[in-house]
């Protein structure tokens, strides 16, 4: 925090400082008003939220996130609350229904998780505003969070090549590969720099400061084809995180949603095109009436013709409905199909918990245990067991 420095008021006969607007007495002597002037600075700052404002609680909830939870965490809720806010910039805090939160979580086409993820970033921001002082209530104290669903669906290494052809961009290309190869986090491999590679033993290493738990190191073992990746990159940027996009600035959580949200599209339109399937110009008529009538160019606000009005409707409905035809990957996705994997292919829980970085191998039971449904899996693995 910065305060305008101390200055003396000669009429007064006294030394002042001039903080938030206000004049402050610190003594009447210099060195009896350095004295105050350095307590004052080394106070903790006094956050002034307005209780009224939703975006002033979200505001000063990810501040204090950031201050005291880990740098992923805080993205964590960032990235969720941050869309909150850009879909309801005006509510206030008292006018906040569950409904609000529920409608707003509807408008994305998400898993279980997804959306009970969605939910309660909003629903924890809430409470800790309430736990804070901030409100004396939580108006969304009742809204209902679904229970997370088992993760039952692991990629195949068709489906991985399936996503892997319609990804345009090699910086995103090397990124998801590798995420594919080791099962590493997001967190990891957004975050990972030359000085964590150890070439020799083909690995990454985080130090326990910079691991997930903070309580042991994590090791991240590379497959030729991501040493190769970690490699090449580790010569391209030497300082610095290694996975960047096609700019040369590192990836972000928001950047590689975005990505994943163009293989998604370019997938489904694949899949319209082998179904042969248009979005016909009825369709098309009767969106175009609740599209905005107007665009601004270099601050001007101008009429879409009717051609752009169209085009406007036929993409955002073509995009609707490769979403629907395509399935929704993530990095997060992939890190979970390789888990799957390599259980599949007869690796031993205990080795897989370690690889994948799991604090608690008993993790991985409960997490996998849709595995004891799959009743081939369970056969091959009872076949072994009598041989």
């Amino acid at each position: 925090m910065k305060f305008s420095k101390p200055w003396c008021r000669t009429s007064r006969r006294a030394w002042f400082v001039t903080l938030d607007g206000r004049q402050l007495k610190l003594g009447k002597t210099k060195q009896e008003a350095l004295a105050r002037y350095h307590e004052m600075m080394a106070a903790p700052k006094k956050r002034t939220v307005n209780s009224d404002s939703l975006l002033g609680i979200i505001d000063a909830f990810l501040e204090w996130v950031e201050q005291n939870r880990s740098p992923d965490t805080y993205e964590w809720y960032r990235y969720r609350l941050q869309r909150f806010a850009v879909r309801c910039p005006d509510l206030r805090v008292m006018e906040l229904h569950p409904y609000h939160v529920e409608t707003w979580a509807s408008e994305y086409q998400f898993s279980v998780t997804s959306r009970r993820n969605y939910l309660r970033s909003v629903k924890r921001c809430l409470k800790w505003a309430k736990k804070q002082g901030y409100i004396d209530r939580n108006p969304i104290e009742e809204l209902e969070v679904p229970s997370a669903e088992h993760r039952e669906v692991a990629i195949s290494q068709a489906e991985f090549d399936g996503l892997l052809s319609c990804v345009r961009n090699q910086a995103l290309a090397d990124l998801i590969l590798v995420t594919w190869e080791t099962g590493c986090r997001p967190q990891e491999s957004l975050r990972v720099e030359a000085r964590h590679v150890d070439l020799r033993h083909h690995r990454w290493v985080f130090q326990k400061s910079e691991s997930k738990t903070k309580q042991i190191t994590r090791v991240v073992y590379l497959t030729d084809t991501a040493l190769a990746i970690t490699q090449r990159l580790m010569l391209a940027y030497p300082d610095g995180r290694l996975f960047r996009n096609s700019s040369g600035r590192p990836w972000t959580t928001d950047a590689v949603n975005c990505g994943f949200d163009a293989i998604q599209r370019r997938m489904g339109i694949a899949e319209m095109q082998r179904r042969r399937e248009a979005i016909s110009a009825e369709v098309i008529s009767q969106l175009v009436p609740t599209l905005s009538s107007t665009k601004s160019i270099q601050g001007q606000v101008v009429s879409k013709s009717a051609a752009e009005l169209s085009c406007e409707a036929k993409r955002k409905l073509t995009s609707q409905r490769a979403a629907a035809l395509a399935p929704r990957y993530s990095l997060y996705a992939l890190r979970h199909s390789w888990a799957t994997n390599a259980l599949k292919k007869g690796i031993d829980p205990l080795t897989v918990a370690i690889l994948m970085g799991h604090k608690d191998p008993s993790m991985l039971s409960r997490v996998y245990q849709h595995l004891s449904l799959n009743p081939q899996h369970m056969l091959e693995q009872a076949k072994k067991a009598a041989g």
